[in-house]
């Protein structure tokens, strides 16, 4: 209408324009909650626009011309408040009971299984669960199958609503059907109230395995024979001890094996327990046979049967091993192998003696007796190295060297007793050929060198590198070496198939006899001494025996070591020495004069003052202190 014109019928002025004359919905429900909202502009038959009329205006319109009565309007009543499907449908669930079948594939006694169900539908959310009832025992995964969600129908988007819910229906949800059964009462007269027909409840199937092993346990029918459960009530922790010993002799590397075997009088079994002992080169395995019953006749079988990849039961055994079959001094075949039994213990003893009567208990002996000793027969000496040397191939798979006097060599080293000899060979020019022979006291090798001679046509050097000789009509198995008492001016050496006639010493040689002459026959020490007679030349000697004239010039060298040590005080070193000798000889003992040395820091581990001891020593006993002062003036 326009401006100032009432809105009356006949006052309103139409529009050639419009083509739509509908009224526009502005009243609507979503999520549960109702809301207004305002028509599109241009849109239905006529535009409603907000707030053109008043609250007041629009009761009085709505009260226009309604009847009255004397004492006033007529009350209306209040509109209805409105409320949410999450608080009406608050903790109203509707309760379905079901069963599903599932496949068994892996099991004998059952090949498909009943699992009875609960589905929930809640109906404030729409929303379902699906519980399985837990079962002890029942070695399944149950309780909540199927968490609280809203579960999808189709493909399509769609989800199960209460409205596709009904009894004697299947419904299927993520690939398994449920059957539905049964419902509560309160889901009853919902759907009822709602206009849905409840079909008539079905009878809840039950698992065919569950009822099978609900039924009683039938009763035992008690065999004939003796009763398993009473033998084991009578001969619990009852065991029968045999030693044996098996004989593995025949297999290589076999062996006599010492065992001990155990029959268990509760069920007839038998084991065998390998005894070991430290250090018998053998795996301490704790069970050589575990316990079992053992077969001792088999029923005759065809001999294309392959018995021996299958395992043994009781209709393919005529007889078990028992009680019976073990005695002292019997030989017994367990699975193949062989026991000699020799021993029991005192509760066996008394068994057999209270239920067989055998009273013959004696022991059998099984030790072996020690074998005879082979007696070791060195072979001959084939020439190869020394006959020491050679012997340790035959004392040892890994020869070690022969063993040296370690205090011989220590006192004799660097102890050398030379000879020359001449070479005995009828060849002519072998005549004047000269050899050095070394004897060397630390270890009694020899060793030959020849001086070279210039224009001789004879390279000399090495003729026999160090090592034992022995002598001749010497056998390898006794061997007979050559000796310093051997060696005597013009006699005759034989080494290795070569002569050798010995025609000169040093002096050295005649000093060592002379020094230790109760070692040497006097033949040999008398032939040296003969030997340097005619050039020996009066030489003015000290009490040990040595030139006066070496003993100075050793004096002179020691005083010159002294200088480069650190000074100490000679003259205390004097009076100690003094003091010492009571008697004034001159000698001191020589265990004295080292301790002596050491009280007073004398450095006697040096070459020179060890050189000095021995020549200021008259004996081994004795030591010449004052020739020994004479390095240390005061």
């Amino acid at each position: 209408p326009g401006p100032g014109m009432p809105f009356l019928p006949g006052c309103a002025i139409k529009d050639p324009t419009k083509t739509s004359f509908h009224r526009c919905q502005t009243m609507d429900f979503k999520n549960g909650y109702a809301f207004f909202r305002l028509p599109r502009e241009g849109v239905g038959g006529d535009t409603l626009f907000a707030n053109q009329l008043s609250q007041d205006e629009l009761d009085d319109l709505c009260t226009k011309g309604a009847a009255t009565l004397t004492y006033g309007q007529v009350k209306r009543p209040a509109p209805s408040r409105f409320t949410p499907a999450f608080v009406a449908y608050d903790k109203k669930v509707l309760k379905f009971d079901a069963y599903f079948m599932e496949e068994v594939a892996i099991s004998a006694e059952e090949h498909y299984r009943i699992r009875q169900v609960g589905l929930y539908y809640y109906l404030e959310d729409d929303s379902m669960c699906i519980i399985e009832p837990k079962v002890k025992n029942s070695g399944l995964f149950q309780g909540k199958l199927m968490r609280r969600h809203r579960v999808p129908k189709n493909e399509f988007g769609d989800y199960y609503h209460w409205k596709d819910l009904n009894l004697g229906i299947d419904l299927t949800i993520y690939g398994r059907t449920y059957r539905l059964v049964n419902c509560d009462s309160f889901t009853k007269v919902f759907l009822e109230s709602q206009g849905i027909v409840v079909n008539p409840p079905e009878e809840l199937v039950s698992d065919p395995y569950t009822e099978q092993r609900q039924m009683p346990v039938q009763k035992r029918t008690m065999p004939t024979g003796p009763d398993p459960f009473r033998q084991f009530l009578a001969y619990d922790t009852k065991v029968l001890r045999f030693y044996a010993i098996w004989d593995d002799t025949n297999c290589a590397f076999g062996d006599h094996h010492p065992c001990i075997i155990h029959y268990f009088l509760a069920d007839d079994t038998v084991e065998v327990r390998e005894v070991h002992k430290r250090n018998d080169g053998r795996d301490p395995f704790p069970v050589l046979m575990r316990r079992q019953r053992l077969p001792k006749t088999f029923v005759d079988k065809n001999k294309n049967f392959p018995s021996c990849v299958l395992e043994i039961t009781d209709h393919e055994v005529q007889e078990w091993y028992s009680p019976k079959d073990f005695a002292i001094g019997k030989t017994v075949t367990l699975l193949g192998r062989t026991f000699f039994i020799y021993d029991c213990d005192k509760f066996t003893q008394d068994f057999y003696r209270d239920k067989y009567g055998i009273t013959d208990f004696q022991p059998v002996d099984v030790n072996k007796k020690p074998l005879e000793k082979v007696p070791q027969v060195i072979p001959p000496y084939n020439g190869f190295g020394i006959p020491e040397d050679s012997l340790q191939n035959c004392l040892s798979l890994f020869p070690k060297p022969p063993r040296k006097d370690i205090i011989k060599m220590l006192e004799n080293n660097l102890k050398v007793l030379r000879y020359q000899v001449a070479l005995e060979s009828p060849v002519p020019e072998d005549k004047n050929r000269r050899f050095i022979l070394s004897y060397f006291l630390a270890d009694d090798t020899i060793s030959i060198y020849e001086p070279p001679v210039r224009n001789s046509g004879i390279t000399g050097g090495k003729y026999l590198r160090r090592t034992k000789v022995t002598k001749p009509g010497s056998t390898p198995e006794n061997p007979i070496y050559y000796e310093p008492s051997d060696f005597t001016i013009g006699s005759t050496i034989e080494v290795f198939g070569h002569r050798f006639i010995i025609t000169d010493a040093d002096e050295y040689v005649l000093n060592y006899l002379e020094r230790n002459a109760q070692s040497f026959p006097a033949a040999t020490v008398q032939s040296i001494r003969d030997h340097f007679l005619p050039r020996k030349v009066v030489v003015e000697t000290t009490s040990s025996g040595f030139p006066k004239k070496d003993l100075d010039d050793l004096i002179v060298e020691v005083q010159k070591e002294l200088k480069l040590q650190a000074p100490f005080d000679t003259r205390q070193f004097h009076e100690a020495f003094h003091h010492c000798d009571k008697e004034g000889s001159g000698f001191l003992d020589k265990t004295r004069f080292l301790t002596l040395c050491d009280r007073l820091n004398v450095p006697t581990s040096t070459i020179l003052l060890k050189k000095l001891i021995d020549y200021c020593s008259c004996d081994e006993d004795k030591v010449n202190y004052r020739d020994f002062l004479r390095a240390f003036p005061s």
